[in-house]
């Protein structure tokens, strides 16, 4: 069996790349990193080293390539560590809690001591929290640079720096240059939009049929899913307005209406979850294609991705709107919702009529609302009001740095959610790759065959124990072959 570094150093002579984010190069005669596609002359083996991560050959005191940038790589799955502890402290920092650089709240979010928590980060990724922290604002600020014409204060802003001068002395010492010169030497043709950027993601992706799923769930009202873009209502930091996702081949292009570019980051991350572009699809089809049922479904749809949730309580309430009834059904009751108590809010999309108009309401209004009266059964309602009310208190909340079987019995604790909708809302709100809703009927009826019963959920379960740790992305191809499935 080949090591890692015989891996890596294949894929970079190759400039494989189906590799493409998954490492990086260090080259010690040009002090630079780089993809392992970049189309630099190759450097002799002898003189590179391999990082798992951009912060590790940051660290190491590698600087970015200009060349092959790889702030543009695909993202790595928060899941690629081998410790659970790192995986969640992965996703709290994407969503920006080391803007102000404290690893010690950090880590209490995260139930270790500081310490533990650089001891593992240095571990598994080779980087400290900060080092991972601070790479992804200055990858994140370079493509803003390269992107947009926003001002240098707001791309600061936007990327989390704090200030101008933090900014500016993060890239000099990067890159040996100010943000404005990196700026003036970009490609002449560059002419994007202020308010939009880029979301790179690693084939195969299938976006019409990302787009599919989401049609057929799309909130009257809230969300908006055809004609090739996804649109929907977001109130972050004060600020209400639409996201706006269409595909560009190789990434996805994001639309900010009405949203300011200090909620940018937050927004980029929550929609790399929503639409799973940091999945790698190798290993996934490594476990799953060992299972001769789901290999010929990979066939078929070999970037297999789950897709996720933009809102915790939002996804939720869909889950317990689906039970037992259609995916059609559960999306006309979700509109009730919306229509009755969601908050209206004027935000014009040009080229899109009939678009989103208004927020899915909170948690605190629908805790009281009479929701019988919208056709919605009682035992149902009082499910959704008991949601409203635990999540307004905060005896359940959708951290990505809680353990996830303490969400799951905390869910089930409410008096109608069972296995199913804990399972379901594991898998696409806290992006558990191996959450498995044994008991759906879709995923059932795919095993069905003439003249044999249906496979009972126990059954499935303990064949899913081969699927781990990848069980979520196998419910999504068996759902595939019973269309319309999955809540």
């Amino acid at each position: 069996m080949m090591s890692n570094n015989e891996i890596f150093e294949r894929a970079r002579l190759s400039r494989d790349a189906r590799f493409d984010g998954k490492f990086f190069v260090g080259v010690r005669t040009t002090g630079i990193y780089c993809r392992p596609i970049c189309p630099a002359n190759t450097p002799k083996s002898e003189n590179v080293s391999f990082y798992r991560t951009a912060a590790a050959a940051s660290e190491a005191g590698f600087r970015p390539c200009l060349r092959c940038r790889p702030e543009c790589a695909p993202g790595t799955p928060a899941w690629a560590g081998t410790s659970t502890t790192v995986q969640r402290g992965l996703r709290l920092i994407a969503e920006g809690a080391l803007d102000e650089g404290n690893v010690e709240m950090l880590a209490d979010r995260l139930g270790v001591t500081s310490r533990h928590l650089r001891r593992l980060f240095t571990k598994h990724l080779g980087a400290s929290p900060l080092a991972v922290a601070h790479t992804q604002r200055l990858h994140f600020a370079k493509n803003l640079i390269d992107q947009t014409q926003l001002s240098m204060h707001d791309i600061a802003i936007a990327a989390g720096f704090g200030s101008a001068r933090r900014f500016n002395d993060a890239f000099r010492k990067t890159y040996g240059r100010t943000p404005r010169e990196l700026r003036k030497g970009r490609d002449a043709d560059v002419t994007a939009s202020a308010l939009t950027v880029s979301l790179p993601y690693r084939d195969p992706f299938d976006w019409d049929r990302m787009l599919g799923f989401f049609a057929l769930r799309a909130t009257p009202g809230v969300e908006y899913a055809a004609n090739g873009c996804y649109l929907r209502t977001v109130e972050l930091g004060g600020e209400r307005g639409v996201v706006d996702v269409r595909d560009a081949g190789g990434k996805l292009l994001l639309r900010l209406h009405g949203i300011g570019t200090g909620s940018l980051i937050a927004v980029v991350q929550r929609l790399r979850g929503v639409f799973d572009l940091d999945a790698s699809a190798s290993d996934v089809h490594e476990v799953l294609a060992k299972d001769v049922f789901l290999r010929r479904m990979l066939k078929k749809n070999p970037g297999v991705r789950v897709p996720g949730a933009w809102d915790g309580f939002e996804l939720t309430v869909r889950a317990i709107l689906g039970q037992q009834v259609s995916v059609k059904a559960a999306t006309t009751l979700a509109g009730r919702i919306a229509g009755r108590y969601g908050e209206k809010i004027d935000v014009p999309i040009q080229g899109v009529s009939g678009g989103p108009d208004r927020l899915f309401p909170k948690p605190e209004k629908l805790m009281r609302a009479r929701l019988e009266s919208l056709g919605i059964i009682g035992s149902r309602s009082s499910t959704i009001r008991a949601l409203g009310r635990a999540v307004s208190n905060g005896a359940i909340s959708f951290d990505a740095a809680q353990d996830p079987d303490d969400f799951r019995r905390t869910l089930l604790s409410i008096k109608g959610i069972g296995d199913w909708t804990a399972d379901y809302v594991a898998m696409r709100a806290l992006k558990n790759p191996d959450a498995f809703p044994a008991s759906d009927l879709g995923l059932l009826r795919a095993f069905d065959e003439p003249q044999r019963a249906r496979l009972r959920p126990a059954e499935l379960k303990s064949r899913a124990e081969a699927w781990r740790p990848w069980r979520a992305y196998a419910a999504l191809l068996l759902w595939g072959s019973d269309d319309g499935a999955g809540g």
